[in-house]
């Protein structure tokens, strides 16, 4: 057997951590209502998580708001500005496919 471990791990090797860092659960529950919305809206849409953004952001700020987050700004995140939310394809929709 190699030195590696049974499994070819490196048990000398030190973990990595993520690239945001950890950030605590939300066992105070303080943004339930929001996760259950974008849960919801998850569910109802076959996960079709473009149609929850809305949801997504509020979630994310709600953690930001009670330090379960860092705070960030939210384009560094996926979202531009509140027009993005309302129609995220919009800036596509005037170009024209050329079919060559």
């Amino acid at each position: 057997m190699s030195a590696g471990g049974a499994f070819g791990g490196n048990r000398g090797a030190r973990p990595v951590p993520p690239e945001k860092g950890v950030f605590p659960l939300d066992h105070m529950h303080q943004c339930d209502l929001e996760k259950k919305d974008y849960i919801g809206c998850l569910k109802s849409s076959g996960h079709q998580s473009e149609n929850c953004r809305i949801f997504s952001k509020k979630y994310l700020e709600c953690r930001m708001a009670k330090n379960l987050m860092a705070k960030q700004d939210l384009s560094e995140l996926g979202f531009r500005n509140e027009g993005d939310l309302e129609n995220p394809r919009e800036e596509n929709s005037g170009r024209i496919e050329n079919g060559s």
